[in-house]
């Protein structure tokens, strides 16, 4: 049994696409701020307050993240809100969620 042929180019587009969202995910501010962004939309000033990353840093990695088309936003008069837009990069986090973030202990298990 002979193994299928696999399409070298199409894996080279893949594998280009896959180095371009880790190549972003590679900065904690980036990371950071994408993990809030899944648990619902957020503006500047709350993320800022949320995570403790001073405005500039925080505009400037948003403004990576709306150039990579991994985060959408929405006006709401002079707020601006921004989402996760990029459903792989929500699956990518789930993963590395599932990996490097502790499960909080339930309240029940301290108490004896």
């Amino acid at each position: 049994m002979t193994a299928p042929d696999l399409n070298v180019e199409q894996m080279r587009k893949a594998a280009g696409e896959a180095t371009a969202m880790l190549r972003v995910l590679a900065n904690e501010d980036r990371l950071l701020l994408l993990c809030q962004l899944t648990q619902g939309e957020a503006c500047v000033s709350e993320l800022e307050q949320l995570l403790a990353i001073r405005q500039p840093t925080l505009s400037q990695q948003l403004g990576i993240l709306r150039t990579e088309d991994l985060v959408s936003t929405r006006r709401e008069g002079k707020k601006i809100y921004y989402q996760v837009s990029d459903a792989r990069a929500v699956s990518v986090l789930a993963t590395l969620y599932g990996l490097y973030c502790p499960a909080p202990t339930p309240k029940w298990a301290g108490a004896r």
